[in-house]
C-alpha cells in the first residue's frame, strides 16, 4: 500500500478519486497551517507527499521523509520547496499550472474595476455613516475602457488578462524576457514595451511573474520612480517580486496613485503601513480560490499520482 500524507484539507473531488486507487491517505484536517513539526511527522512514512504552496517543504522536511519519491505541489509555483535537494534525493516534483489561469486572470481585472470604482471605498461608506444624496460630483470614480495596461509576465494569466482587458476596452501592452511573433501579438491585441518603457506609460501595471531569482524585488524603488504618478500597481503573483518596503514608500509620497495586492512579501503578514493607505486594496491570496480552479488543480494532481502509481511519465513537472 502506497503511502500518501496531505498536508491540507482538499476538495471531495480528489478524495473521493484517491479511495479508488491502492492507497493510504493521511489528511491533516485543521483550520490552521500545518506546522513544521507536524508536517515532518507527517512524511516520515509517505511515499507521496500533496502540500499547498504556502506550506515548505524545506531540506529538514525532506530530510525527515525517507520514503518520499513524489511531491505535488497544489499549486502554480515551487518556491516553497527545495528543488535541488529534492531531486538530489531523487524526488519527483509536480505542480498545477495552468488551469488556474482564468480565476487569477479575473481577480486582476475585479482589483483594476474595484480600484477604479472605489468600491472598497464605497462598501465602507454604506456600512458607516451612507450618503445623503446623489450629486453630480459625488464619489467619482474611473472607467476602465480607453486606459492603459502594462502586463508584466505574458504566460498564461497574462494572456487571459490581456484578453478581458482588451474585450474591455483597454489598451495592453506587455514585457517579458523573450517577445512573442508579431502574429502572436496581432492575436492577442497586445505590444511588446520593454520594462522601464511599460512602467512610464502604463496607467495599470499588472503582474504576473513567477518568483524565481530574477525576479525577485524586480519592482523595487528604481523602478517605482519610472511609473506614473497616477498608475495603480497590481500584484497577484508572489509578494516578492515587489519590495513591499519600496512601495509603501512610494504611496506616502504620492509616487503613484495606489495600489492592490493580493499576495505579500512577508506573507501570510501585511505591513501595518498598507493597512493604513486608503488608496490600497488588500486581499488574502485568493487569485485562484474557485470551486472550478481548486478543483481542476485536484484533478491534475489526482492524475499524476495515478501516472506515478502505473509507472507513466507525470505532467508538469519541475
Amino acid at each position: 500500500m502506497h503511502e500518501i500524507f496531505i498536508a491540507a484539507p482538499v476538495p471531495q473531488l480528489m478524495t473521493d478519486q484517491l479511495a479508488k486507487l491502492p492507497v493510504h491517505v493521511t489528511i491533516h484536517q485543521s483550520a490552521d497551517p500545518i506546522t513544521l513539526a507536524e508536517l515532518k511527522d507527517g512524511v516520515k512514512n509517505a511515499e507521496i507527499l500533496v502540500v499547498p504552496l504556502s506550506t515548505p517543504v524545506t531540506t529538514d522536511v525532506l530530510a525527515a521523509a525517507p520514503h518520499l519519491r513524489l511531491i505535488a505541489n497544489y499549486g502554480a509555483g515551487v518556491d516553497n520547496i527545495a528543488l535541488d535537494d529534492a531531486h538530489a534525493r531523487n524526488i519527483q516534483v509536480v505542480n498545477t499550472p495552468g488551469v488556474s489561469a482564468n480565476a487569477v486572470a479575473e481577480l486582476t481585472i475585479a482589483l483594476i474595476l474595484a480600484w477604479s470604482r472605489r468600491l472598497p471605498e464605497g462598501d465602507s461608506l454604506m456600512r458607516h455613516e451612507g450618503f445623503k444624496a446623489w450629486e453630480p460630483l459625488f464619489f467619482l470614480g474611473h472607467e476602465i475602457q480607453g486606459k492603459s495596461l502594462g502586463i508584466v509576465g505574458l504566460g498564461a494569466i497574462g494572456r487571459s488578462v490581456a484578453a478581458k482587458a482588451t474585450a474591455l476596452g483597454m489598451s495592453v501592452q506587455y514585457w517579458q524576457r523573450h517577445a512573442l511573433t508579431s502574429d502572436e501579438e496581432k492575436t492577442l491585441g497586445v505590444h511588446y514595451a520593454t520594462l522601464d518603457q511599460l512602467l512610464a506609460t502604463s496607467q495599470f501595471v499588472s503582474l504576473h511573474v513567477p518568483l524565481v531569482a530574477g525576479t525577485h524585488h524586480l519592482i523595487d524603488a528604481p523602478k517605482l520612480a519610472k511609473m506614473r504618478h497616477d498608475a495603480v500597481l497590481i500584484n497577484v503573483a508572489r509578494g516578492p517580486v515587489i519590495d513591499e518596503a519600496a512601495l509603501l514608500k512610494a504611496l506616502q509620497a504620492g509616487e503613484i496613485a495606489g495600489a492592490a495586492l493580493d499576495v505579500y512579501e512577508h506573507e501570510p503578514q501585511v505591513s501595518a503601513g498598507l493597512k493604513k493607505m486608503e488608496n490600497v486594496i488588500l486581499t488574502p491570496h485568493i487569485g485562484n480560490a474557485t470551486v472550478e480552479a481548486r478543483e481542476a488543480m485536484a484533478a491534475l494532481i489526482t492524475a499524476n499520482i495515478t501516472a506515478y502509481l502505473q509507472g507513466e511519465p507525470l505532467k508538469f513537472t519541475v
